[in-house]
């Protein structure tokens, strides 16, 4: 169903266009659904996920043949040089359940989360040893990233993902991935102007103690959004249209939840963690990839739903 919607259809007919294969062989529609299957079944690598679609006729069915692995990294080499391709399709996909979502966007929560590189960050080989030379990922950093269930809180290897998600559907709305050392208070700014670009109508944005800062607070205001922020022990309660502690202040706040369980669903179910590839641009690839997927089926369950009650 992800692969006949019209928006993935346009995507494999504008990759045809761009000729990104060389030889004959397997399709963009094959190889953008092996993509959909790593994605959609979990996969951590190239390698379990042709497995998968070998083991299985109806997936090799559905996405028109068994790609070789290598043919899949081929493909995602070349995908890279055109990333802007597959934003655009991620867009069409968000514009199109905002359609079919009334309520889709209006009220949204952001935050970051932790994306451990599959790389080593240790500064020196061993314990007293020589100081590193090389990093098998030179593009991911050091950063923080707070305790969650039974994990401690620290310091990591990565890259964080910022994310908007709407707290009504539960959907994401804009991400962008950056290495961990960056503070997650400057992206407030940027995801709400990619929800404006989108077409999004934004009401309230919930966030934690985090981005309780002025800067925060303006910018978030400036963009005719009412700031839901934590605010850090002792700080001066400031004047918004939501009065802070009341009631509706904290119904708006309780949706940013809706972040915390997306994180979880994207990583656990989507195959958005652990990373099996190195570089921001790869690293970026693979989480609109997982978008795509993510997006993509709740556009196809929404219309299924729409096509069933007709």
């Amino acid at each position: 169903a992800i692969l006949d919607s019209p928006e993935v259809a346009e995507l494999i007919e504008r990759i045809d266009g761009l000729k990104l294969r060389k030889r004959r062989g397997y399709g963009t529609r094959t190889l953008i659904g092996a993509c959909l299957v790593r994605s959609i079944y979990h996969l951590p690598t190239w390698t379990r996920t042709v497995e998968l679609i070998a083991e299985h006729a109806a997936l090799a069915d559905a996405i028109g043949g068994t790609p070789s692995e290598w043919a899949v990294y081929r493909f995602m080499t070349k995908l890279r040089e055109h990333a802007v391709t597959l934003a655009e399709c991620v867009d069409r996909i968000a514009d199109e359940l905002r359609r079919e979502l009334p309520d889709y966007g209006r009220d949204t929560a952001i935050d970051a989360s932790d994306m451990p590189a599959y790389a080593n960050g240790q500064r020196f080989l061993y314990n007293h040893g020589p100081e590193r030379q090389r990093y098998s990922d030179p593009d991911a950093s050091w950063g923080h990233r707070s305790a969650v269930s039974t994990r401690k809180g620290g310091g990591f290897y990565g890259y964080k993902l910022h994310l908007a998600v709407c707290t009504r559907t539960g959907l994401p709305l804009a991400w962008q991935v950056e290495t961990a050392r960056r503070n997650e208070s400057l992206y407030v700014a940027p995801l709400l102007d990619a929800l404006r670009a989108r077409g999004f109508q934004v009401e309230t944005c919930a966030m934690d103690k985090g981005y309780d800062n002025n800067r925060v607070f303006d910018e978030t205001r400036e963009r005719g959004v009412t700031p839901i922020i934590c605010l850090r022990k002792g700080r001066a309660i400031p004047l918004t249209p939501i009065p802070y502690g009341t009631a509706e202040w904290k119904r708006l706040y309780r949706g940013r939840g809706a972040v915390e369980r997306e994180f979880g669903r994207l990583k656990n179910e989507y195959g958005l963690a652990p990373l099996r590839t190195r570089g921001i641009d790869r690293v970026r690839i693979h989480a609109d990839l997982t978008m795509l997927a993510r997006l993509g089926q709740a556009l196809a369950r929404s219309r299924a739903v729409a096509l069933a009650a007709a």
